[in-house]
Formats: structure tokens, C-alpha cells, sequence
């Protein structure tokens, strides 16, 4: 599992310099990128990958409301290689009916995607999880739809915004976790008040533990009253210190078990 960031993070920096903010990002020790809007920006972006040695594994482009050939075409350019949409309104998670027509959309993006070489996925808010529908949330219930190629990143910040425990909700969708947005905070609805990971009410390490197929965690603020490259300088130094936490507590282990 690595890490990547979400350059909706950066979005006031990315409108005033996008070469020197990607520049930032890499200095600051990311090595992966999740783009946003990268249709309107992809020749620009793509310069500015390849100038700093950074990939795209995965970007957020609205795929039931925008060309979607457009789209993948400007992922391949990119080497994007799982397109994720990143929101649907409140309205959309109400109802069985509508939840169903959103999957049945969402298939036929994949099938389409799927021409390009590109994988499909959806990335949740808060409203998916508070929704109810036949005994389970929507975000389960719209999941249970989806054909088996189509993948969840799953925002494990506003599953909790949304009353659910995070962890839980992870061990219940499984295999089809591929992503994660990692955020920490207060858990409520005010975006400014959002922290680096470690630094508020959220489990993170407990999260990234309960994602079995996890293959990229993304770091990611919607908003922060600080300075944006601290913040996300301090989320990427807790988890790194954490993993490589992890990964000595593992090896002595093995070591043990020869021993």
C-alpha cells in the first residue's frame, strides 16, 4: 500500500501555480497524486508529473455528468489508471429506484472505461452513509449493484461525518475497498477545522489496517484553517513514521520466530 494526495487539497495553489505547487508535493516526499478536474488541465499536469517524478494512479472526474470518452482519454494520457466518481448529492441516496439507476450508470461507465484499459470507481460523503435503505446504508445498498470490476474509495472521515464507525463499515465492504481517503478531525461537518492525520478523533491507523485490498491511501483535506503544506507535510510524516513502525515491529518478529 502507498501513499498519494489529493490535489483537491491544493486547489487555491494549483490555480495560482500548478508546476510549482506539484513541485511542493514532490520536495515534500509524495510520490503518487490523485488529480481532480484533470480533463481541463491534463496537458499542464502531465508536464508537471513527469518534470517532478510523480504518478497518478488515480483521479476524480464526474463521470455521469461529463464526456466520458473525454475523460478516459485524458486519464490514459496521464497514466490514470482507476477513474473515480468523486460525488453525487444528497438526493441521489434516498431511494431504492434512484440508487439502482445511479449503479446501472456507473456499470456502463466501467464497460466504457474498461475500453480505455481503466478501472471505474466511487468515492463516497457523509449523506451515503446516513441514508438507510432496506436495512442498510445506501453506500451498502448501491455497493450490492455494482458489477465486480467497479471499485470504492471509500472517504473514511465522512463515514464517520455520516454516523458510521469506519473501521466497521470497511471490514463489511472488503475486497472492494481499492482507496482510501485518509483525514483526520472533529468528525463534523466543519471542513476548516480538519486536522493532519494522528491529530484528531479519527482511528487513521486502525482505518488502514481494516482495508484489506488496500493498494493507495490518499491524504486529503476538504479544507484547514492552517498553512495547507504543513498540514499535509505533517499527515504524510505520521503515517510514514507509522508504517515504518510497523514494518521493524514486523521484522522483529520474524526474527523471534527463527530465533
Amino acid at each position: 500500500m502507498s501513499y498519494s494526495l489529493q490535489l483537491y487539497t491544493l486547489r487555491n495553489a494549483i490555480q495560482e501555480d500548478l508546476p510549482g505547487t506539484i513541485k511542493k508535493v514532490a520536495e515534500i516526499g509524495f510520490t503518487q497524486v490523485e488529480p481532480y478536474n484533470f480533463v481541463a488541465t491534463a496537458k499542464e499536469l502531465g508536464a508537471a508529473l513527469k518534470e517532478n517524478g510523480l504518478t497518478a494512479p488515480s483521479g476524480h472526474a464526474p463521470l455521469l455528468s461529463q464526456d466520458q470518452d473525454e475523460i478516459f482519454a485524458a486519464a490514459k494520457e496521464l497514466g490514470i489508471t482507476t477513474v473515480i466518481d468523486p460525488y453525487l448529492p444528497a438526493e441521489h441516496w434516498q431511494d431504492a429506484e434512484t440508487i439502482q439507476a445511479t449503479a446501472a450508470k456507473l456499470n456502463a461507465a466501467a464497460k466504457k472505461g474498461a475500453e480505455y484499459g481503466i478501472r471505474v470507481g466511487y468515492h463516497n460523503h457523509a449523506w451515503e452513509l446516513e441514508s438507510t435503505i432496506e436495512g442498510t446504508t445506501a453506500l451498502e445498498y448501491f455497493e450490492g449493484l455494482l458489477d465486480p470490476e467497479l471499485v470504492l474509495e471509500v472517504d473514511t472521515y465522512w463515514v464517520a461525518v455520516g454516523g458510521q464507525d469506519p473501521v466497521e463499515l470497511l471490514a463489511r465492504l472488503g475486497d472492494r475497498v481499492k482507496l482510501i481517503h485518509i483525514k483526520d478531525g472533529p468528525g463534523n461537518t466543519d471542513t476548516k477545522a480538519q486536522q493532519p492525520a494522528g491529530q484528531g478523533t479519527i482511528p487513521v491507523l486502525d482505518v488502514i489496517a481494516a482495508a484489506k485490498s488496500l493498494e493507495v491511501g490518499v491524504v486529503e483535506f476538504d479544507d484547514y484553517a492552517g498553512d495547507i503544506f504543513q498540514g499535509i507535510t505533517e499527515s504524510l510524516a505520521y503515517l510514514t513514521a507509522a508504517a515504518s513502525a510497523e514494518a521493524a515491529a514486523s521484522a522483529e518478529a520474524a526474527e523471534g520466530a527463527k530465533a
